[in-house]
C-alpha cells in the first residue's frame, strides 16, 4: 500500500531511529516497502538497510530535492510517504494514514498530508526553533513535516524538483492549502 522514503546523509542513528518507529507499520501491513536514500557514499546507510531489510538507493547529486526525487524514481507502490532521517511517528498514525488513503480514494479528488509538527521534549529550545514555529504558522507545513501522497498525484504536480533550492518547500507549495490535509499525528525530530 505504501512507499516510505527517507533521505538520510549518511548518519546510522537519525536513520534507525525513524525506521524504529516504522515497524509497526511494516506489522500492520501498511508499509510495503521503505528506501533508505543516500548520496554520500561512506556505506553506513547501506549497511542500515541490509540489516534492516530495506531497500538502499544511491543517488547522484547534493540536494534533498534529488535524494527524495530518487527514492520516488524507484518506489513500488500506489501511495508514497516522505519522512526525514530522524523522523519518529507517534502512536496512531498507522490508524489515522490508512483513513486518509480510503477516504482519499473514496473522494476521487487528490489529497496530500502531512503530519503535526512536534519538538522533541528533550530538546533545548532556541531563537532558531522559535522562527520555525512562526514559520510554520505563517506559510504552513514544512518538508521535515513528512508528506503522504499518492504515487499519481506525485507525478501529476511534478514531483520534487531535484535541482531546486528548498524543494521540499517548493513541492508543498504547489500542492496548496486546499489539496493538503494536517493530520492529528504528529511527528518528532529526534537527533
Amino acid at each position: 500500500m505504501l512507499s516510505v522514503i527517507i533521505p538520510t546523509e549518511g548518519v546510522e542513528q537519525t536513520a534507525v531511529a525513524t525506521l524504529a518507529a516504522l515497524v509497526p507499520g511494516a506489522a500492520a501491513g501498511i508499509i510495503k516497502e521503505v528506501l533508505l536514500v543516500d548520496g554520500t557514499r561512506n556505506g553506513v546507510i547501506e549497511r542500515v538497510a541490509d540489516v534492516a531489510g530495506c531497500r538502499f538507493i544511491d543517488y547522484e547529486g547534493s540536494s534533498q530535492g534529488a535524494a527524495l526525487a530518487a527514492g520516488a524514481l524507484q518506489a513500488r507502490s500506489p501511495w508514497l510517504m516522505f519522512l526525514p532521517a530522524g523522523a519518529v511517528l507517534e502512536t496512531g498514525w498507522i490508524e489515522e494514514t490508512t483513513q486518509f488513503i480510503q477516504a482519499v480514494a473514496a473522494s476521487g479528488r487528490d489529497r496530500a498530508a502531512v503530519f503535526r509538527y512536534s519538538r522533541s521534549p528533550y530538546a533545548d529550545t532556541g531563537f532558531r526553533d522559535v522562527l520555525w514555529s512562526v514559520a510554520r504558522t505563517l506559510v504552513g507545513p514544512l518538508g521535515d513535516q513528512g508528506l503522504l501522497i499518492s504515487r499519481d498525484h506525485y507525478d501529476r504536480i511534478g514531483g520534487y524538483p531535484s535541482q531546486a533550492r528548498r524543494s521540499e518547500a517548493r513541492l508543498l507549495r504547489r500542492l496548496g492549502r486546499s489539496s493538503r490535509t494536517l493530520l492529528r499525528s504528529r511527528i518528532v525530530m529526534v537527533g
